[in-house]
């Protein structure tokens, strides 16, 4: 068993302001998009300018933490919402979504791709190789705040959580880092270096998370409120990734089947 390194989720105290590892994260995400996508931007065949990314991600940044708190509220606290709707405004509080993330981010990219006069799926074919950074570091900074693990086990990385009872458990937050940040990085970067048919990157990457993030909810325990949902293993994470899995591949043939 390997022990929790019980890192101070406060990264840095300037008198009464705080600087959490969990709100740099999603700065590390945002940089990456920023650097990065002028890089795609400068691609044969981009639909924007390298100059319109700082919009782009300043579109991107509010899609994602919108939408991310929106649909932690709907799809995973929606009974506490309906008691007391302030919790809504209450990020300090935690709780985050990706899925409602990710369906921020695609309504910022319609609003964005209208004004630049082009399509959401060749704006969202730009920025998904990218996405998976801000993924990875993401499960990082759940790691840090020792919040979002495992399932108890006996492997020999297991690790004793605090506020997670005596058992060792799972390090799921570092198994999506590496599946969902890393790995996804890396086939998407290398899929999309060359030319691919509209919304084929988009269709291979929410294919993509998809099963990752279904896998890796075998070894992740669920929200404690709402605990497995059917067949004493479904999980809400499993029932939102599965259409991400459908529409992805969907995309993906369609992407082609209009090439051909």
């Amino acid at each position: 068993m390997l022990t929790y390194p019980n890192i101070d989720p406060v990264a840095l105290s300037l008198g009464p302001l705080k600087v959490h590892w969990y709100g740099l994260m999603y700065l590390v995400g945002f940089a990456a998009v920023w650097i990065l996508g002028k890089r795609r931007a400068l691609q044969p065949g981009s639909p924007i300018k390298p100059e319109a990314i700082e919009d782009l991600v300043t579109y991107g940044a509010i899609g994602v933490i919108a939408g991310g708190r929106l649909g932690y509220i709907m799809f995973y606290n929606f009974s506490q919402f309906l008691s007391d709707p302030s919790i809504l405004y209450k990020i300090w509080q935690g709780g985050m979504s990706f899925h409602g993330g990710m369906l921020g981010v695609f309504i910022a990219m319609w609003l964005f791709a209208k004004k630049q006069h082009c399509t959401m799926l060749q704006l969202t074919d730009i920025i998904a190789p990218l996405a998976p950074i801000g993924l990875g570091a993401g499960r990082i900074g759940n790691f840090i705040n020792a919040e979002l693990w495992g399932r108890t086990t006996d492997v020999p990385w297991a690790m004793v959580f605090p506020n997670a009872g005596p058992l060792p458990r799972h390090p799921s937050q570092l198994y999506e880092a590496l599946l969902e940040g890393l790995v996804l990085f890396i086939i998407l970067w290398l899929y999309s270096a060359r030319p691919r048919p509209t919304m084929a990157v988009t269709g291979l990457a929410v294919m993509l998370y998809g099963c990752f993030r279904f896998f890796v909810e075998f070894f992740r325990m669920p929200d404690a409120h709402l605990g497995y949902l059917a067949l004493t293993w479904l999980t809400m994470g499993q029932i939102l990734s599965t259409p991400m899995i459908a529409v992805g591949a969907l995309l993906l043939c369609w992407a082609y089947r209009k090439k051909a």
